[in-house]
């Protein structure tokens, strides 16, 4: 019967009091009530000779894993303040590659140039943004879109940086061999027949007169560059002879000869661009010679047939 058994202690109140709080704790709070009790064991050593389990986590902490941790601090430090300087470096390339204004120079330092270039340039990287990274920069698109808008520019180049966020690009202009006269409006022709207006050097003492209707725009090929050798073969042998060509002609109606005004002589000599240019300008020194010695005045001269020469 129950009134017989034993009665059971009662447990200490102590214990109940510590299972009613176990109870009630939840397990955010825990760790923060028995973070530091008395009569509990504090982990950790703060002698560098003892080791103590989970001593790294431990309240004391030795002064060995002080220092590991303040390694580690400094290595992770270092590690960001190195990304940042690989990424200032990195952007700072970037700004220094980047074409934001625009320096434009010649190699030669008599010519003078204005700020229209520098429109020019300008105009194409504004239809090609990316491109405003030199490295970026294709040279060979940037000629033609130049030479389209000012067709006096030989060439450009890419000299470098000209500055923080600027890039310097160095001009060849062409050179003029002979002015072109077309349709009354002056031109000028270098060795490789490109038509253009703008000359920033001396006037070529050579002036031809095309009067063979041919239609031509400046900045295209006007003419061949044998054509412009044989111009210049016969300019200079001229002058070997002992005469100045002032003018060249291109007939109408024909590309294949050409007359020349000679300085002192009044009437025009006819050459052809398929014979050579010496032996041309040989016979005209001596059908000159002949006509001044009998004190003739021809209308003009034709020396376009091997070893014939005729005259009006």
């Amino acid at each position: 019967m129950a009134i017989f058994l034993k009665k059971q202690p009662d447990a200490p109140r102590r214990r109940m009091q510590a299972g009613k709080l176990a109870e009630r704790a939840t397990e955010s709070s825990l760790e923060e009530r028995y973070a530091f009790r008395r009569n509990r064991t504090i982990t950790g050593s703060a002698a560098s000779g003892v080791s103590s389990a989970n001593e790294s986590s431990a309240q004391l902490k030795s002064a060995r894993v002080q220092a590991h941790e303040l390694s580690n601090k400094r290595r992770r430090i270092g590690a960001t303040l190195l990304i940042i300087v690989a990424c200032c470096a990195v952007l700072f390339s970037l700004i220094s590659q980047f074409t934001a204004g625009v320096i434009v120079k010649t190699n030669d330092s008599s010519v003078k140039l204005d700020t229209s270039y520098e429109e020019i340039i300008q105009s194409y990287f504004a239809s090609r943004p990316i491109e405003r990274l030199r490295f970026l920069t294709n040279t060979n698109q940037l000629n033609d879109f130049v030479q389209l808008k000012a067709p006096e520019v030989a060439n450009i180049q890419v000299a470098g940086a000209g500055g923080f966020g600027k890039s310097t690009f160095v001009v060849a202009m062409r050179e003029p061999i002979a002015g072109w006269s077309i349709h009354g409006r002056q031109q000028y022709v270098d060795a490789t027949g490109t038509a253009f207006v703008r000359n920033y050097f001396a006037p070529p003492s050579v002036q031809i007169v095309d009067n063979s209707g041919i239609q031509v725009q400046a900045g295209q090929a006007i003419t061949s560059n044998r054509f412009l050798g044989f111009v210049g073969r016969a300019v200079g042998l001229a002058k070997a002879q002992g005469y100045n060509v002032q003018q060249v002609i291109i007939p109408s109606d024909t590309t294949r000869e050409v007359e020349l005004r000679v300085e002192g002589v009044s009437y025009p000599i006819k050459l052809s661009v398929d014979r050579s240019a010496g032996e041309q300008t040989e016979d005209m020194a001596r059908v000159i010679k002949y006509l001044q010695a009998r004190s003739i005045n021809p209308e003009y001269i034709d020396v376009r047939v091997t070893g014939k020469a005729f005259y009006k």
